[in-house]
């Protein structure tokens, strides 16, 4: 990843060497990255945590990662485990230490107490019916609950009660006393507290009552001496809020919040509740599912780390919404996989070729480079014998004009090899061609003082012989393009499970690759000639497709 220091600019940088030059915070930077452990981090939490860990990076400070887990009905160690990973595969590191916000439970208990006490906070007992009725709008102001007065004894006594679980859930909540009538609704004596009886999955059945996450963000922000508190820009009506929080608690020099823009994708679905509803309805295969925006699914897909950042760069940071197309984040993965990947030569939907003038039980040993632009990436031979693959998509029977595959009587170079003449197709009873017999100019190998002669069209093949079997999967967008709706689904526009793509999966069997494809790792990428940029699955003998070769967002570009 290029240095952070000579990235350019960002509002956030702007705001940040203003407070260093006002000498605040001493010239520290101290950010944090505090995901939720309630799923699997996706594309769009990549821009949060680039923001956090590279910020950090550029100004010499520390970024902590601290899993905001004050929700235990969501909240699993298995999605802790998977968001480390994620940050780990992207590079970044949490120098600045690990917490939880479980571990402020009791700080954020006492700082309640003491708001209790001091006249800033009272136990209510307004149903949730009440309390958005209470609440007021946007254009009208709130009403204050008629438990806003009880005296300051009596909620203390109450809030023990509710810790101690005497008390089920609804009962109660602690809300702060702030305006029922300022403009901002977030400040009409926002819920600090609610009953929980749910099992917490650090703190286990130690604590029956939570504090909301507009309460315990600020206080872990501030206990942990973040300078700035950099987060989405959904957070910025709650800026009044965290203000509050941190100012009320008597935190001296709190954290500055500072707010981005989302990252927003075309064509894929960007929230933990609908990505969790594709997991459990089982639209996908799960949380790593290749179609998924999840950093789980785009690792399995074959994304690169560096891919993925670059897109971020290139994305930037802004404070106004967008969307950005999807496009460019294939273009970065496939401009990456370009400069890295070894080639190969694979067949995803075989057609048989008989090479009838070759010896029987012969076979040669053709060379084939690497990587054409890396020769230190070094060679790998592909056995030659009489029968071979190719793609069926490179032969016609009646071709149109500049077509400069095989065809009857059409003669090709294959990859590395010789030059053949397709002599006779064989079709079966419905017509379909199945086999093409074909003859060789044994004078053309390539490399051999034959080689001069020229021919129009140049395939890749796989030996029958020697060839690997395998499963390739095939993907694109999980949603369907606006154009692509017809127009009785108008109505279902905003109905993500309506635009859901029917072929974002396409499975083909009986694929055949070179035989040295057998020893591919997990993970392994190649780019299959003329195919794409393939990626070794964890499911054995299976190859998912990361990337066409095709960019469209190089040609939508000009370029």
């Amino acid at each position: 990843m290029e240095d952070a220091k000579s990235l350019r600019s960002n509002f956030i940088w702007d705001f940040i060497d203003e407070d260093i030059r006002a000498g605040k915070n001493g010239g520290r930077v101290h950010t944090r990255f505090p995901p939720e452990p309630n799923g699997y981090l996706h594309i769009g939490h990549t821009k949060a945590m680039y923001v956090d860990f590279v910020t950090a990076q550029r100004y010499g400070g520390l970024c902590n990662l601290r899993f905001d887990d004050t929700n235990p009905a969501k909240e699993e160690t298995e999605f802790v485990e998977c968001i480390m990973d994620d940050i780990r595969w992207l590079g970044f590191s949490w120098d600045g230490g690990l917490f939880f916000a479980s571990e402020y439970y009791e700080k954020c208990y006492e700082y309640a107490v003491d708001l209790i006490r001091r006249g800033l906070a009272y136990v209510d007992e307004l149903t949730q019916e009440q309390m958005r009725e209470y609440r007021g709008t946007l254009t009208e102001p709130g009403k204050n609950s008629p438990w806003r007065d009880r005296p300051a004894e009596e909620s203390l006594r109450l809030f023990e009660e509710m810790r101690a679980g005497r008390h089920p859930e609804g009962r109660y909540v602690l809300r702060a006393k702030i305006d029922m009538a300022s403009p901002n609704i977030n400040m009409r004596d926002p819920v600090l507290y609610r009953i929980l009886y749910k099992e917490h999955h650090r703190t286990g059945k130690t604590w029956c009552i939570y504090p909301m996450y507009d309460f315990a963000h600020p206080i872990g922000d501030a206990l942990e001496g973040i300078t700035h508190s950099l987060c989405s820009l959904e957070y910025e009506d709650h800026r009044p809020l965290y203000d509050w929080v941190v100012r009320v608690c008597g935190f001296e020099n709190p954290p500055r919040q500072i707010e981005f823009a989302r990252l927003n994708l075309t064509r894929t679905v960007m929230s933990k509740r609908y990505l969790r509803r594709l997991v459990e309805e089982g639209y996908v295969a799960g949380w790593d599912d290749p179609r998924m925006p999840t950093l789980a699914g785009m690792r399995r897909r074959g994304y690169t780390p560096e891919a993925v950042r670059d897109f971020i760069e290139r994305a930037g940071i802004s404070k106004a919404d967008s969307v950005v197309d999807l496009a460019l984040l294939e273009h970065c993965v496939r401009e990456h996989l370009g400069d890295i990947a070894p080639r190969a030569m694979a067949v995803l939907r075989p057609l048989k070729v008989t090479l009838t003038n070759w010896p029987e039980g012969r076979t040669e040993d053709i060379v084939l480079e690497n990587h054409p632009a890396h020769p230190e990436m070094g060679v790998h031979t592909a056995p030659f014998g009489r029968t071979l693959y190719i793609e069926q998509d490179d032969f016609m029977l009646n071709p149109p004009k500049k077509f400069f595959r095989l065809f009857p009587g059409g003669e090709v170079r294959l990859k590395g090899a010789y030059i053949i003449r397709c002599d006779e197709c064989v079709q079966d009873e419905d017509g379909r061609v199945v086999e093409l017999r074909c003859s060789v100019d044994m004078q053309s190998r390539s490399g051999s003082e034959g080689a001069g002669r020229k021919v129009k069209g140049t395939l890749h093949w796989v030996s029958a012989e020697s060839a690997v079997p395998f499963t390739a999967r095939l993907y694109e967008p999980l949603l369907r393009e606006d154009g692509e709706l017809g127009e009785e689904e108008a109505v279902d526009r905003k109905d993500f499970i309506a635009r859901l793509n029917p072929a974002s999966l396409n499975v083909l069997e009986g694929c055949m690759a070179e035989p040295w494809l057998a020893e591919a790792r997990i993970g392994d990428r190649f780019q299959f000639l003329r195919m794409g940029y393939f990626c070794k699955d964890p499911d054995d003998t299976v190859f998912n497709r990361i990337v066409e070769l095709k960019d469209s967002f190089k040609k939508a570009i000009g370029k």
